[in-house]
């Protein structure tokens, strides 16, 4: 089954890969044109005028989209972790069109919307497109979801290890062999993908110096504490902006009215907050930003992103979180330098672990926060700084109570839909635990064994071995437990399982 798992994985990592370039190549073209037009309009109201009657129009399109197929509203790593989990089933061919075309129109729009996170969803919706096309068991599918799930992040970001760290750590929770393997090529052939068409360079391009000196990192320490509330923040903000716009006396595909019109206010006013924030990034790359343009720019983009998400409207949350905690970072850095008489040069250190430690409080998943922006700054020199500034933000979001952004985003669709639990198709599925090295089942037999009552232990994996489990079969540290439960259980028996092997 692994090799099987394998060569799945390179097919669901060039489809994914392919879909997700496909994807960046629509939203490039259309955020071009998103500023061509409001270049030309500027100083022009007839042509200003009829920019926001084609806004309208975008507007009433994506929210006509959104409720002929709900699962591509947002950004679609919820509905992928549903998916995974057994909650949600998706129309994977309804998805990857929708998505495409009304994340297209989004941008076109000029929302403050990310890419990466339909990727995730498309990439996803290509591993399961490849598994019905090869009629593979449950078991295989949700394997090969993981597999694609990963894969379009790689290519959204050029991070292979990025995106295998994220569908693992977020979407699989499970870090087992066969998992691990199947992911990272599906993760690779996708970046391979997106680097014939988009070339090596790295996302961002930071010129920094060199690693930030130890006397410097009291500062870190700060830093961590502030993104950290700041993180929780914005998980609160985003989810009482969603339930602002539940209560607008506006039918569900009216409310996507709000936040292109405000996008066509904006454009001729502030248009570097438009679109998922590149711009905004070379603005700030560039180091000529005062102080007070930034703080100004932060709190645009952060509300004007909040708007936007929570309209509902297909896009992500990833890149823009990106954008706002690099602000975060270079506001406090350019504090430091006024207050504290810190070299300048020092800055852009700030704003790339900012990133890290805004997206850990948020998302909950620091390793991926840490790998991530390594890759995508094209540098691993600053791993130490990143792992200090992404603990601190997670334990205090954590202490805060701020549940996990995509955990809480989930709930919500779940509520929406009355899901309290997944359908009873009567399908069975396998789910595996590996057996740390702490954990008390290490040296029990089978039989000692306190399992759910509504899974059957089929298999032990130990290393090249499967045993079949016996009542006086040991349990070894490094074991993996093979289960086998209905579909509908999948989640509540995997979280059972693992703390049994924990």
């Amino acid at each position: 089954m692994q090799y099987a798992l394998v060569l799945n994985g390179l097919l669901v990592g060039v489809a994914a890969g392919g879909v997700a370039v496909v994807y960046r190549l629509m939203l490039g073209w259309a955020e071009d044109a998103m500023r061509a037009v409001f270049a030309a309009a500027h100083g022009n109201i007839l042509l200003a005028a009829a920019w926001f009657v084609v806004l309208a129009g975008m507007a009433l399109l994506t929210g006509w989209m959104v409720k002929a197929e709900p699962m591509i509203s947002g950004s679609g790593i919820p509905q992928v972790g549903g998916e995974i989990r057994g909650y949600l089933s998706q129309s994977w061919p309804r998805v990857i069109l929708g998505k495409l075309v009304s994340g297209t129109v989004c941008i076109l729009g000029g929302l403050s919307l990310g890419r990466e996170g339909p990727s995730v969803q498309l990439g996803a919706m290509a591993g399961k497109g490849l598994s019905r096309l090869l009629h593979r068991v449950r078991t295989e599918e949700k394997y090969l979801i993981t597999c694609g799930a990963g894969a379009g992040l790689a290519a959204a970001f050029n991070a292979p290890l990025a995106g295998m760290l994220f569908s693992l750590e977020e979407l699989h929770k499970n870090f087992s062999a066969s998992a691990l393997v199947s992911v990272m090529t599906a993760a690779v052939a996708a970046d391979f993908v997106s680097k014939v068409v988009f070339g090596l360079t790295p996302v961002f391009h930071f010129d920094v110096t060199g690693a930030l000196p130890l006397q410097y990192y009291w500062l870190l320490v700060l830093l961590g504490m502030l993104i950290g509330a700041f993180g929780a923040f914005y998980n609160w903000a985003t989810l009482r902006v969603q339930a602002l716009y539940g209560r607008l006396p506006l039918r569900p595909e009216m409310r996507m009215l709000v936040p292109f019109l405000l996008a066509g206010v904006l454009g001729f006013t502030v248009p570097q907050v438009l679109g998922g924030g590149h711009a905004m990034i070379e603005l700030l790359y560039d180091g000529t930003l005062l102080l007070n343009t930034v703080l100004m720019l932060l709190v645009l983009k952060f509300a004007f992103s909040l708007v936007s998400f929570g309209s509902g409207a297909p896009g992500g949350i990833f890149f823009p979180l990106l954008v706002i905690g690099a602000y975060a970072g270079g506001a406090f850095g350019l504090a430091a330098v006024q207050l504290c008489g810190m070299e300048l040069h020092w800055v852009n250190n700030f704003i790339i672990l900012a990133m890290a430690g805004y997206f850990s409080a948020i998302v909950r998943a620091p390793v991926t926060g840490i790998i991530l922006i390594a890759e995508m700054t094209g540098s691993f020199t600053h791993m130490l700084s990143l792992s200090t500034v992404s603990i601190i933000a997670y334990v205090v979001a954590y202490l805060l109570r701020s549940e996990p952004i995509y955990e809480s985003l989930l709930e919500n669709i779940l509520r929406r839909q009355g899901i309290e639990e997944p359908e009873n198709t009567g399908e069975k599925i396998l789910t595996l635990a590996v057996v740390r090295q702490d954990s008390d089942v290490i040296g029990k037999n089978v039989s000692e064994l306190t399992l759910p009552h509504n899974c059957l232990l089929v298999a032990v994996r130990r290393g090249k071995q499967e045993l079949i489990p016996r009542g006086d079969t040991v349990i070894m540290a490094g074991d993996t437990l093979v289960a086998l439960a209905d579909a509908k259980d999948y989640a509540e028996i995997k979280e059972q399982l693992q703390n049994c092997c924990s």
